[in-house]
């Protein structure tokens, strides 16, 4: 048996050397992974995405389980088919606590000749977000019918809400202005409900704490006057739950597309759920003609107001500003002279600009 060839003494420094290389190598690589995971650790201050795109009554847990931690902001995706969403919303917005809906109404200046506004009205702008309470008032009080004396029927609804609920809602309508252009705007009957004036007393309170924040007042039937007359006044409006839904779904119709708006419901802390403002479309279905571009801006807004990560979400919210100068729409906000794409190609594009 052939004894091995002893290595001479240079033969073996160079193998030490090149044992220290490679040590070296992997302590500066262990550095820069260490580095990148405090970064992220910073960014995302333990939270963790959940990602979730069927059916809530078959996929999401109890509801218990989403109040954990590990269940801090949740996009939501359209539902396939003629499967159907509402209990099991019902049991996230329980569950998380989720109190506030937020619906941007932001008109795309590349879009802008779809809204049903007078271009005058349009070219001033439009921007602004409704922070509507979501899980109180007259929706969530008392219903109840009594028949008279004299045989008729009479019809009664209740609207209550209590000092917390308007306050914590108020909150983050001061908390959402501090992060846009620091106008808030609250929407009321004042001149007409004990409710709406105590939206006002807590209000008051809180504007104390908020003094960069210009505060104003409107009386609802003003307000849905004005969202058409002159939207670009506003920069966020904070209102109840009714007055909210009829002025949400009025301001989502004035930009143009439904399938260019987000919308996000939020709780305490950085808990949300995020969702386009649209339905599931089933005549579309399967068809790759769907406008991805209100669930792309869901992710946006997630982004900016569950983990704090202002530069990703305008990364976000540029990509889409540039495929739309490229003249790139999907069938609902087709015009002339620009290229019609499916909803995959859109998508594309958009992470392309990222």
């Amino acid at each position: 048996m052939t004894k091995p060839k002893e290595k001479t003494c240079e033969e073996l420094q160079a193998e030490i050397e090149d044992e220290k290389k490679k040590i070296r190598q992997f302590e500066n690589r262990e550095k820069m992974l260490r580095q990148k995971l405090s970064k992220e650790e910073r960014r995302t201050r333990s939270h963790r995405l959940i990602v979730r795109g069927a059916v809530f009554e078959s996929i999401v847990p109890e509801a218990k389980d989403m109040t954990d931690e590990e269940a801090t902001a949740l996009l939501r995706l359209a539902l396939p088919g003629e499967q159907r969403p509402e209990k099991g919303l019902l049991r996230l917005r329980a569950g998380m606590g989720l109190y506030s809906n937020n619906r941007p109404a932001r008109i795309w200046p590349q879009l802008a000749p779809a809204s049903p506004l007078k271009p005058e009205i349009v070219a001033k702008g439009i921007d602004f977000i409704i922070v509507r309470e979501l899980i109180g008032g007259v929706y969530f009080g008392k219903h109840e019918t009594y028949t008279l004396e004299n045989g008729e029927k009479q019809a009664v609804d209740s609207m209550p809400y209590a000092e917390h609920e308007i306050e914590r809602i108020g909150r983050i309508g001061f908390e959402t202005a501090m992060k846009r252009r620091k106008k808030l705007c609250c929407v009321d009957k004042a001149n007409v409900l004990d409710t709406s004036r105590l939206w006002r007393a807590v209000m008051h309170r809180l504007q104390a704490e908020y003094p960069e924040v210009e505060y104003s007042e409107m009386f609802v039937d003003n307000c849905a006057m004005q969202v058409v007359k002159d939207p670009s006044q506003f920069d966020v409006i904070v209102t109840e739950n009714m007055f909210g839904d009829i002025i949400s779904d009025e301001a989502s119709m004035i930009t143009g597309s439904i399938g260019m708006i987000p919308s996000s419901s939020l709780g305490d802390g950085t808990r949300g759920l995020y969702e386009p403002i649209h339905g599931s479309a089933p005549d579309i279905a399967g068809k790759d003609i769907a406008n991805p571009t209100a669930c792309i801006l869901s992710a946006a807004m997630m982004l900016r107001y569950s983990f704090g990560m202002a530069e990703e979400a305008d990364a976000i919210e540029n990509a889409v500003n540039k495929v739309l100068d490229k003249g790139l729409r999907t069938a609902d906000n087709m015009s002339e002279g620009c290229t019609c794409l499916g909803c995959t190609a859109m998508g594309d594009a958009i992470l392309a600009e990222i």
